[in-house]
């Protein structure tokens, strides 16, 4: 079996990276010379309702992912922090805001963001409703919040019921509530694009949608089953966020495909990230943007290789929506609990848990970014169900999109202690 020991092994890779680059330059020459409205949401709102109305989008997620890769977040939040903004403040959301008020000139990534035409964000936590409200006063943009209503039914297998029964999981009074809502934002979308809502386009758009996530099902499937792991996680949520970022085009699913086909020829070539694989490592938070390098340090000295992320594996456990009748009350089912699955408890904890047992997990690394309260609170009942599965857990006290803290030599010292001493 051979190995590459490059930092990128999939040709599709690369292209994921340069469709990013090139889609944003283009979206900021559209808007800057040709006045084309666009609009930054945050990653859990429905992205779908803005493609199909013509509005483009920038995530608030992904922006702050880049800033931390272009190894700027520090210099943003430096400057937020003597402006009098809180430390602890969650970083993810918030570093996105710091780009708008500091200005660092050419050196702002990418060119930095234009004025958008709106800002939408559901309210999951406390700090979202005060931060996007601060940065539509920044740049003189509404402010569209989506509430994320309480629910009283919490089903640990909930993936048993997300692409059948999600009116059941959702629950209807829930659903009812949300799709009002996503009315109330369609007025405000056909304002700010000029199309009409559709709701058989709308209805096509999620069926490709459908189609893309179960090109991931397999590609999830040949790296939970192949003797050891043929793609990176980086890789893995290079190539799959790329493309739910444009979800439901056509340019998303033929890069699902191709993705796909990538994958199926290394496994059928027993090609492996790492030849010498002795230990199969799970990642369980947001990436750690600022040092994605992290992830591959311990494939040569330990054979241990990080195989899972929850970026894969969640597209098609919660984005698939079969019974597409009512388009807008199955989009609204994916909406109304999205955060809430990836982190809360009993969501979170039962499905890493089975996501572990699928891959033949070794071990556990979390990051605890405490600044991003409701996934880190999350995060310690995800540790004890894995612990109680037979599964150890390390967790990693940092954010991931802020690198002040980060303590390079004493992580890889508590990560050589975890594989050697605990795996």
């Amino acid at each position: 079996m051979t190995s590459h020991s490059n930092d990128k092994q999939l040709a599709c890779t690369l292209a994921a990276g340069e469709k990013q680059k090139t889609w944003f330059a283009g979206l900021r020459r559209e808007v800057f010379e040709g006045g084309q409205p666009y609009a930054i949401v945050n990653a859990d709102t429905p992205h779908d309702l803005f493609h199909v109305l013509g509005v483009p989008v920038v995530t608030n997620q992904w922006w702050a992912a880049v800033v931390a890769a272009k190894r700027l977040s520090e210099e943003y939040l430096d400057a937020m922090n003597a402006q009098g903004y809180n430390e602890n403040l969650c970083k993810y959301c918030s570093i996105g805001l710091a780009t708008s008020k500091v200005d660092l000139g050419e050196r702002a990534p990418w060119g930095g963001l234009p004025k958008p035409a709106l800002l939408c964000a559901r309210l999951t936590c406390d700090c979202s409703q005060r931060i996007f409200q601060q940065w539509a006063d920044q740049t003189g943009a509404p402010f569209f919040p989506l509430e994320a209503p309480g629910t009283s039914v919490l089903p640990a297998n909930w993936w048993e019921l997300s692409r059948h029964r999600w009116e059941e999981l959702c629950e209807p009074r829930r659903l009812d509530f949300a799709v009002d809502e996503l009315k109330q934002l369609i007025t405000v979308l056909e304002g700010i694009g000029g199309r009409r809502f559709d709701a058989d386009e709308l209805r096509v758009f999620l069926q490709r949608v459908n189609e893309q996530e179960e090109q991931f099902e397999v590609v999830r499937q040949l790296i939970a089953t192949a003797p050891k792991c043929p793609v990176r996680v980086t890789e893995q949520i290079t190539n799959v966020m790329s493309t739910q970022w444009h979800r439901g085009s056509e340019w998303a699913l033929s890069h699902a495909r191709r993705f796909r086909e990538e994958v199926e020829a290394r496994v059928d070539a027993g090609i492996a990230v790492c030849a010498n694989e002795r230990k199969r490592l799970m990642w369980i938070g947001a990436g750690l943007w600022h040092n994605t390098a992290f992830y591959n340090a311990f494939e040569e000295s330990h054979g241990a290789v990080f195989v899972w992320s929850m970026y894969l594996p969640f597209g098609p456990d919660w984005y698939i929506r079969y019974g597409l009748d009512d388009p807008l009350r199955a989009l609204a089912s994916r909406a109304v609990t999205m955060n809430e699955v990836l982190h809360n408890p009993p969501y979170a904890p039962s499905w890493i848990v089975r996501e572990a047992q699928k891959n033949r997990i070794d071990g556990a690394v979390i990051l605890m970014p405490k600044g991003s309260r409701p996934s880190a609170s999350g995060k310690r009942f995800i540790a004890a169900a894995l612990e109680k599965a037979g599964i150890p857990t390390m967790m990693v006290e940092s954010d991931m999109v802020d690198g002040r803290g980060w303590n390079a030599e004493a992580v890889h010292a508590d990560m050589v202690r975890f594989i050697e001493e605990r795996l």
